[in-house]
């Protein structure tokens, strides 16, 4: 199967949201943040990134990436908040390609590395490890994903 990746935009929110429901990855009704409102202002912040894969014009899978300036780190850190993948698709090709999609915004957009919270046990465990993903602290990994351009004046 052929998947589309692809940045989200405000219509394609509900169905994400719907999925990261399915599959337990936001907050109940007893939560004080409106997750899916949250959602719908990501799509259009400068320091987040939300991007679909689809294959046909089914939702196969979504990330979300959230960027903080760091002083110490020398530009951005960004964390991959979130990571899901419908079911009946390839859970290791969908989350691949997802991942690789985060990590080139997180580039694109001046990160210098990439954290994500994840435990051994994670559906995607291994391919988070296959991007380059080390641990710096209990459940927390990171990856580089930026040269430093030389800074003159």
């Amino acid at each position: 199967m052929e998947y589309l990746v692809r940045q989200a935009r405000i219509t394609d929110i509900d169905r994400l949201y719907a999925l990261c429901a399915e599959k337990g990855l936001v907050p109940g009704g007893d939560s004080p943040i409106d997750a899916i409102g949250l959602m719908r202002q990501l799509v259009y912040l400068p320091n987040a990134s939300v991007a679909l894969a689809e294959a046909g014009r089914q939702l196969a899978g979504g990330a979300v990436l959230g960027l903080r300036p760091s002083v110490r780190a020398g530009g951005f850190m960004g964390t991959i908040d979130l990571l899901v993948v419908a079911d009946g698709h390839d859970v290791e090709t969908v989350a691949d390609l997802l991942i690789e999609e985060m990590l080139h915004s997180a580039r694109r957009k001046g990160c210098t590395s990439v954290d994500v919270m994840l435990t051994p046990g994670s559906e995607y465990y291994s391919s988070w490890l296959g991007h380059g993903f080390t641990k710096t602290a209990q459940d927390t990994y990171r990856a580089a994903v930026a040269v430093r351009a030389p800074t003159g004046r």
